[in-house]
């Protein structure tokens, strides 16, 4: 039976949350891989790489798992109530939930997180909690049948254990093999717990105006939760 995976395009996204993943995805047995979005014309990424969507959200069949990238542009994703709409649908068949990066805070946004362990982005890591999250430490972090990724470059290691408990590990390892996954960073920087001081604080003064915006957004978010959750009838 062939497995179908679906990863969310938008504007705005960061092309690595997407592309390791679809690399990992696109390597497995019987499997079907679509870049959805709302139109077939190109989206474009932060950094500018245009990306073809192949099936609109419309046309998109029930998924075996749906997956949403991070990015600037989750700002906008978190308050689309089309997208919001999709992944609340997928999220009742699909037999995986996950995100990579800030995906997170869309698939909270979507009420798809509640008393759900998650994580995301470190500068984002705390937000989580806001949108009825655990946050949880970890490079990939699953709660039931969600799986969350940490920042970017996390994106490869949760595809490879999702591929794990789809295809089983023999399986995954030599996904593993094909992509030459054996990574061995020129310096140990890619977190806050060992990134020096100074550059820590120079990545945080970078993103501050975004942090902001951000703290904003998911105060606004998670209002509307919140009353979403206040007005629903009793079981």
């Amino acid at each position: 039976m062939t497995l179908h995976i679906g990863l969310l395009l938008f504007p705005r996204l960061t092309q690595l949350d997407l592309t390791g993943p679809y690399e990992v995805f696109s390597q497995m047995p019987d499997t079907q891989v679509h870049l959805l979005w709302k139109t077939l014309e190109p989206v474009q990424a932060v950094t500018g790489m245009r990306i073809l969507p192949d099936m609109t959200l419309a046309d998109c069949p029930p998924l075996d798992v749906i997956c949403v990238p991070g990015g600037p542009g989750i700002a906008e994703m978190m308050e689309d109530e089309t997208v919001l709409a999709f992944l609340r649908t997928q999220g009742q068949v699909a037999r995986y939930v996950t995100s990579v990066c800030t995906g997170a805070l869309v698939l909270g946004a979507a009420g798809l997180l509640h008393g759900k362990r998650a994580t995301t982005h470190w500068s984002a890591h705390d937000l989580l909690g806001k949108l009825g999250a655990i946050p949880s430490p970890g490079r990939v972090v699953r709660d039931g049948n969600i799986f969350t990724g940490g920042g970017v470059t996390a994106g490869i290691d949760f595809a490879l254990t999702v591929a794990e408990e789809m295809i089983g590990r023999p399986a995954a390892e030599g996904v593993s093999l094909q992509i030459e996954y054996a990574p061995a960073p020129p310096f140990d920087t890619g977190t806050p717990e060992t990134a020096p001081p100074e550059v820590l604080a120079a990545v945080r003064a970078r993103g501050a105006s975004t942090r902001k915006l951000r703290e904003q957004l998911v105060a606004r978010v998670s209002g509307k939760l919140s009353a979403t959750v206040t007005t629903q009838p009793p079981s």
